[in-house]
């Protein structure tokens, strides 16, 4: 996959009242009979020359998707919850000149109550632009980039801060189709759009300057990198006048906005309740340390790699997980850690005090530096004193397979627990020890493990893809686990399982993706394992092109990717998948406060009564079912 695929890209750019204009090519659109001739934006209404409609953070927006009505968004929200919804836009007819059907302008307003409150556009309204990967609607950007899609999604976020007033919020989005005129652009260039073309091409330079006694492959790969970055520049808005016969944005005044624009309402509903800070359920996801160091350039312990993994970890904050960093070992041994610093910095405290963070990986051996033998003992002492200990986690092996493999988990967790008996080691499997089995059948040896594992392990970790279809499996791991003395049941998925089961996988539906915590909490899980949120294959230079890893389906283990890939940008770029995990860790905490109020039993009822999971293969493929079971617990709930 090629993140910077653009040969045909029309323009786009960002515009006054934080909007974007969007360009389309010719390709594949289907030009109106009712429209004849030139055709001038300014005099005719946009809804004559661009389909607009609306679609849930669910839906899989392609290139190929048809338009549907228009009609007004509502949403609901409870404070410091993030939602999402999605704006589609399509041409109907070309308006600007050879080369691009049009230009269209995109930008929203202040969400404001009739009290007066206020969810402010770039602060708690974001817009990013839904770029394919593989074919698949997944990355999203920055909106200053070229589309090159026939149909294209526009993924607006409202962030509800956790101090907002409750009550009805509303406001517009907006699309206008512009027009270009002839002219010089570089004259109307602003100081940013300039320093950002400035900042590309310096970017490009940087990146092929350093290749004098290079390996081929990498000097390769920076070329390819440096080629891809320069047409990016040449395909902007910039330079449009010198690939269509046309060339400046011509911004229309407040009148023709006002009288010309496709407007689209949008009504929030913020309730009372508050989303707390620490989330409910832990979710921890790796994050590889190699991968980063490689594709950025930074040497391990250096000041560069410390502020790298730093900026990766406050990321991750953002989407209710509690990440972890990995570096991978023989035969599956994995080293974790959430903190780079050791226990005594005080970017430590900072870290494990921080309350999104609901648990943090303790490495077994030093990440950097200290080598010396009693490095474990003295960071498990410092741990301990600290009021955060109860979320220290040791995760040392990753899906061990046969007797010497489980041993050696047992050899490490007795070391752990010699300094702290009180101390949880996670322990991931599907399986148990091959070259002994522990009962007649996979799956009764596989339910045997935390007999087997006791007491070196506390937190049994297992795969979903053992239970199949058949969830009522996992009643038989919980009755072997014991809570009683400490010891927790938590899942994960990777590689399995597989469709129509929920997992995070490029191209499956997007209920399929936020199912996966409907599952969770419908089986009875009490905290949630990820393998890798950024292994992708190996690379030299951060803005190279992303390839998935082979064997492993797409997307697998990967769910944001490098900014630079898209733009001058250094933020990493979210997928959807990841916004659909964080909307089904959301989800959790409504279940959560409905059955505060009603009961467990009741809460997985409702999951049933509204169609919303009743199983790994009976799930609602459609989006109205979220939007049911969210109003229901509003209803019951709000005070």
């Amino acid at each position: 996959m090629d993140g910077n695929s653009q040969n045909t890209a029309p323009p786009v750019e960002g515009v006054a009242g934080g909007g974007t204009a969007y360009g389309w090519s010719h390709d594949g659109l289907h030009t109106s009979t009712s429209i004849k001739g030139s055709i001038d934006p300014s005099e005719v209404p946009s809804a004559d020359l661009v389909h607009v409609w609306c679609m849930p953070s669910t839906a899989n927006v392609g290139p190929q998707e048809l338009p549907r009505d228009l009609e007004p968004i509502n949403l609901l929200a409870a404070r410091n919850e993030r939602e999402s919804v999605q704006i589609a836009l399509r041409p109907k007819v070309s308006w600007g000149g050879s080369g691009i059907a049009g230009l269209v302008q995109v930008h929203c307003n202040d969400l404001c109550s009739t009290s007066g409150d206020r969810l402010v556009v770039g602060q708690e309204l974001t817009m990013r632009r839904v770029v394919l990967v593989l074919g698949v609607p997944d990355a999203l950007v920055p909106l200053d980039l070229p589309v090159s899609q026939e149909t294209t999604a526009v993924w607006l976020s409202i962030n509800v801060p956790s101090t907002q007033a409750p009550g009805q919020y509303e406001g517009d989005v907006i699309i206008t189709a512009i027009k270009t005129d002839a002219g010089s652009l570089a004259q109307c260039l602003s100081k940013a759009e300039k320093h950002k073309l400035y900042t590309e091409l310096r970017s490009c330079l940087d990146i092929v300057e350093p290749i004098e006694e290079k390996p081929l492959e990498e000097m390769v790969e920076r070329v390819k990198s440096a080629r891809t970055s320069i047409r990016r520049v040449l395909l902007s808005p910039s330079f449009s006048e010198f690939f269509s016969d046309n060339g400046q944005v011509d911004m229309m005044d407040e009148d023709a906005i006002s009288n010309l624009s496709v407007r689209v309402k949008l009504h929030l509903t913020v309730w009372d309740f508050i989303i707390p800070a620490t989330p409910s359920l832990p979710a921890v996801f790796g994050i590889s340390d190699t991968v980063i160091e490689d594709r950025f350039g930074v040497e391990h312990g250096t000041d560069e790699w410390y502020e790298a993994l730093d900026q990766h970890f406050q990321w991750l904050l953002q989407y209710r997980i509690s990440p972890y960093f990995c570096r991978w070992g023989d035969s599956m041994r994995v080293l974790t850690y959430t903190c780079p610093w050791p226990a005594n910095h005080p970017k430590s405290d900072e870290y494990f005090s921080d309350p999104r963070l609901v648990a943090y990986a303790v490495p077994y051996r030093a990440v950097s530096g200290d080598a010396s033998k009693d490095y474990l003992q003295k960071e498990i002492e410092i741990l301990r004193t600290k009021t955060h200990w109860k979320k220290a986690y040791f995760y040392l092996w990753d899906e061990p397979l046969n007797l010497e493999q489980y041993n050696s988990i047992r050899t490490m967790a007795s070391e752990i627990h010699s300094f702290a008996p009180d101390a949880r080691v996670l322990t991931t499997y599907y399986c148990g020890p091959s070259d002994a089995p522990l009962a007649p059948s996979a799956f009764d040896a596989f339910v045997k493990v935390p007999s087997f594992l006791r007491p070196h392990t506390q937190i049994y970790c297992t795969s979903e893809w053992v239970l199949g279809n058949r969830e009522d499996l996992a009643k038989d791991i919980i009755a072997e686990i014991q809570p009683e003395n400490g010891e927790e049941w938590w899942t994960y998925v990777c590689l399995g399982p597989s469709d129509p089961h929920p997992n995070w996988h490029l191209g499956m539906r997007g209920t399929q993706h936020r199912a996966v915590f409907w599952r969770v909490w419908k089986e009875g899980g009490t905290g949630f394992l990820y393998w890798g949120a950024n292994c992708y294959e190996k690379a030299s230079v951060p803005s190279a092109e992303i390839r998935f890893r082979r064997g492993l389906p797409p997307g697998d283990g990967v769910l944001f990717y490098p900014g630079e890939v898209f733009s001058c940008s250094h933020q990493p770029v979210a997928s959807v998948r990841l916004e659909r995990i964080l909307s089904g860790l959301q989800d959790i905490e409504y279940l959560k406060l409905y059955a505060s109020r009603y009961g467990r039993n009741e809460a997985t009822a409702l999951l049933e009564k509204t169609g919303l999971y009743l199983g790994p293969e009976r799930y609602t493929l459609e989006h109205m079912p979220v939007d049911i079971m969210r109003g229901e617990i509003f209803t019951a709930c709000r005070t």
